[in-house]
Order: C-alpha cells, then structure tokens, then sequence
C-alpha cells in the first residue's frame, strides 16, 4: 500500500509538472494580429524581425506567433489588445475615431519629416518622453511608436495646380488630421482601409488617395493614378503604434520585461522607420517608369496648406495644453529633431 500510495503521489507531482510546464509554454506564445498583407514591408521587415529579436532576446521564454489573417478589421485593433482578444496588436491611431489618443496627433501633421526614419525617431522621443504616450494608451503596454513617410497626395483627374484645384476631388484618407486638412481643401473625404483602396479606386468611387509613395506599388494602384504631389515634410503623416496587452504584459517577468523593452521603443522606432524609407524608395523607383507625373506642390498650394495647418496645430495645442502638456513646445522639438521648417 506504501508502494502504491508513493507511486500515486510521484504521479500526480509529475503531472502537476507537466501540466505547468505546457502552461507555461502556452502562456509564452503571445499572438499578434496582423492587418496587412502578409508581404507587405511593415509584417517582413519590422514584426518579423522584432518576433525573432523578442524570442533571442528572452532566451526563448517569450515567442510571438504572427497570425496570417487578422482577427478582425484595422480600426479595431487597438481594442483588441486592450480587451485581450490578441496579445499583441499594431496599427493608426487615427483610425480610432474618439479622442483618447489626442496627444498621438503631433505625428500626423504636415512639414514633420522628410524620412520616416528621422520622423519615428523623433515621434518616440517627444510623445512617449514628454508627451507621455503610455498614459495614452490605457489596457496596454506600448512597444513602440513610428511614422511612415512623407505623406503625399495622388489622383486621377488633375495636377494640383491652386488651392482650388483640390475642390470637389474624391479622396481616401486615413482618418485624423489628414481628413480635416482634406475637407478644409474642398475635398469629399473617405475612411477607409488599405486594403479596400484598389476596388474603390479602380471602380471610380475615389478619385485618389492620401499615401506614401510606397503604397502605390504596394497596393498595385499605378493603372489608377495620373499625377502624385509631394510636400517637404509630407503634407500628413501617420502616426502608428504596436501594443501588448496589459494583463499579459503584468504576467511576465520582470528580466522578460527588460528584454522586450531592449528591442522596442527606440529600436522600433529606428527600425520601422529604416523600413519605410526602404519601400519608399523601391516604391519610387517603381512608378518612375509609370505614366504618373510627380511634382513638387506648387508655392499657392503650399501657402494654403501652411496657413491651414498652423490652424490646426493650434487648436491641437489649445486642447493639449488642457491636459497639462506643452503641445506646441513638443511639435517645435520635433521638427527641431528632423530639421524640418514649415
């Protein structure tokens, strides 16, 4: 009966052992939900890279499993972070449509950067240094923060010319400061996803679209577009972030934690931004050979748009400034760090 009653308890500790060792290891695979397609640069070159420096980082303990389709549309996952329904998540801020990210907005102006690589770099620094981006960011742990590059203005019916030329224009944006801009142009605007640009844009139903140069070959738009405006500094850039759930970043160890933070903030930053600079190249040699007609926007234009960011900017500053921060102060660093003057 001792035998048996020995026999029994080294069971059932070995089972116990087991069962917290497959736990653990489960617990360890943190899944990330991805929204673009799966050979686009962001996933090859930044989530790909940063799951295998994550898990060289960790000595194995922490793995990231990227999901081949999303688990559900871009605008929702922040969300799904924060409710735990992915572990790790990335993508816009301005494509949620509330106010919780209002100091995330410094990223999105026009004349920010003329590489993304600058621009991330900078972003990081003024609004998760001073700006305090985390506090932004409620459910999650924030990995990282960056820019794509300069944001450009493409169409089909015209070269903008005037200001007035933008009027009446049919236009895809982002959502954020890029739409506002958008609508004080004249422009009708229209939120929508990347990946639902080339339908929209093939059947006519936009005219055009606010993008990086990158994304006209990476969403095969070149048959639909005829001419591409390029503004110092991008006339919008985008502000974009990847997050961890919070309940699961809490979960793991403090020297786990040290490890991923090694590999993120800045070095993401630097990272995603190199990447983006890469594509926009490759992008812009791409349509070089393409009946589409890149100009730089005309002096009238920039004027107008000058004028009508200041007034954005502003109003920025003054809701910003009621949250206790120095919104105008941050974007002047900002520029100061990519030497960008508008």
């Amino acid at each position: 009966m001792k035998s048996i009653k020995c026999l029994s308890i080294l069971a059932g500790l070995t089972a116990t052992a087991l069962s917290s060792a497959f736990s653990g290891a489960v617990a360890d695979e943190l899944v990330l939900s991805s929204w673009l397609p799966p050979k686009h640069p962001i996933v090859t070159g930044v989530m790909q890279p940063w799951a295998e420096q994550v898990a060289e980082a960790t000595d194995g303990r922490v793995t990231v499993r990227i999901l081949p389709k999303p688990l559900g549309p871009p605008p929702a996952h922040y969300d799904l972070a924060a409710d735990g329904v992915a572990d790790i998540t990335y993508g816009l801020h301005s494509f949620t449509r509330d106010d919780r990210f209002l100091r995330s907005r410094i990223g999105q102006f026009s004349f920010i950067a003329d590489t993304a690589t600058e621009g991330s770099k900078a972003y990081w620094d003024v609004y998760a240094g001073k700006l305090d981006a985390q506090n932004e960011h409620q459910g999650t742990k924030l990995l990282g923060l960056w820019i794509h590059g300069p944001g450009m203005f493409h169409n089909n019916q015209r070269k903008i010319e005037t200001p007035g030329d933008f009027s009446g224009l049919k236009i895809r944006t982002p959502g954020g400061y890029i739409a506002d801009l958008s609508q004080d142009l004249g422009i009708t605007t229209q939120f929508m996803g990347p990946g639902e640009v080339y339908e929209k844009l093939s059947r006519g139903v936009i005219d055009g679209v606010t993008f990086p140069v990158e994304a006209l070959q990476a969403f095969k738009l070149t048959d639909y577009i005829k001419s591409s405006m390029k503004v110092p500094g991008g006339i919008y850039n985008t502000s974009w972030f990847m997050v961890m759930n919070e309940d699961i970043w809490d979960g793991l160890s403090d020297e786990d934690k040290a490890a991923i933070e090694k590999v993120s903030g800045a070095a993401l930053a630097e990272l995603a931004g190199s990447v983006w600079d890469g594509s926009d190249a490759r992008g812009a040699d791409y349509i070089s050979d393409k009946e589409i007609e890149v100009y730089d926007a005309p002096a009238p234009v920039l004027d107008k748009i000058r004028e009508l960011a200041a007034k954005h900017e502003a109003a920025w500053a003054d809701a910003v400034k009621e949250t206790g921060f120095d919104g105008a102060a941050a974007l002047a660093d900002m520029r100061d760090q990519t030497g960008i003057s508008n």
